[in-house]
């Protein structure tokens, strides 16, 4: 059963991922959380791993149909791969608990500014 839930959260999140550019922290961090028991940390630090296969599949075919902005990806991966860096080490030093509240307003946040103050 684990493995069937497992998949069905894989399903998912790819799905998403590749519909709206979202999947990894979105979907498979709560997944984690609330359907196969993971603690905040062990969650993030999966959906962090499992971002890496399904980004290298979805960025080969949207390569493929020249749908990525090649200087936007060069200075942002810089940017995000010395923030991850750090943020891996303020996450290990953060409780679970702080972790999951801090999650839910981020998502919260984002989701209040996509619904209301973004321009379609």
């Amino acid at each position: 059963m684990f493995w069937l839930i497992a998949l069905m959260i894989g399903l998912a999140a790819g799905a998403l991922g590749a519909l709206c550019g979202v999947g990894g922290g979105i979907v498979m961090v709560p997944a984690f959380t609330i359907f196969l028991g993971l603690s905040q940390k062990h969650a993030i630090a999966t959906s962090l791993a499992v971002i890496v296969p399904m980004a290298l599949v979805s960025t080969g075919r949207y390569a493929q149909s020249n749908l990525i902005d090649w200087r936007v990806f060069a200075g942002t991966a810089l940017g995000s791969i010395i923030a991850a860096y750090f943020g891996t080490e303020l996450m290990r030093s953060m409780s679970n608990q702080l972790l999951t509240k801090v999650f839910g307003a981020i998502v919260i946040v984002i989701g209040v500014k996509m619904l209301f103050f973004t321009k379609v």
